[in-house]
């Protein structure tokens, strides 16, 4: 790491880190009111995960000396299913009225939603930063959220708790087909 940083990239490092810890504690919170051992197991490893990449970033930054050869670790999701297109008799939903008991979809919904901040913040902290390694660092960060999420919503896809709903295929096909391959005339020549 630069033994300067930038002031943008103080800020936004200390943004990621505080939302980091915002994170873990809120996963921490859902646990014990985690019903489905599947849940528990994704809600353990992304804890499990988080905690290590938090660690990371922690040491990496109180050394001054250059991240090169310590790529951040990925993500590596537990989930492996294929996602369920169509909406069948969806469930209504309300705010819980009491924090004292969440549902396994209200903890995979909160799972899903700090995962999307979380990846955003990051890709948005990493447009700011000038050091070459703490921008790879949170870009990979950004990737392992979006990764997190993506495991999440695969869960909550299972069960019906979020449904992907589709549009007629003609009307798919008649949107995507308006875009074409730009033509050799269009391209600047590679110099």
């Amino acid at each position: 790491m630069s033994p300067q940083l930038g002031a943008h990239e103080v800020m936004e490092i200390h943004e990621v880190l505080s939302d980091t810890v915002d994170g873990i504690n809120q996963f921490e919170l859902y646990r014990p009111h985690v019903q489905d051992p599947q849940l528990a197991n994704i809600l353990d490893h992304q804890i499990q995960f988080m905690n290590q990449e938090y660690n990371q970033m922690v040491q990496a930054l109180g050394q001054m000396a250059p991240l090169q050869g310590r790529p951040s670790k990925a993500f590596q999701s537990s989930q492996r299913s294929a996602p369920v297109y169509g909406v069948d008799n969806p469930g209504t939903t309300a705010p819980n009225p009491s924090g004292q008991q969440l549902s396994d979809r209200d903890i995979a919904s909160g799972m899903l939603g700090c995962a999307k901040s979380s990846a955003n913040l990051r890709m948005l902290a990493s447009l700011e930063c000038a050091d070459p390694q703490i921008r790879r660092m949170l870009t990979q960060g950004a990737v392992n959220c979006g990764d997190q999420a993506y495991e999440t919503f695969q869960y909550m896809n299972q069960r019906g708790y979020y449904q992907v709903p589709t549009m007629p295929q003609n009307t798919a096909n008649a949107m995507l087909g308006m875009y074409q391959p730009a033509s050799p005339d269009n391209q600047v020549p590679m110099q």
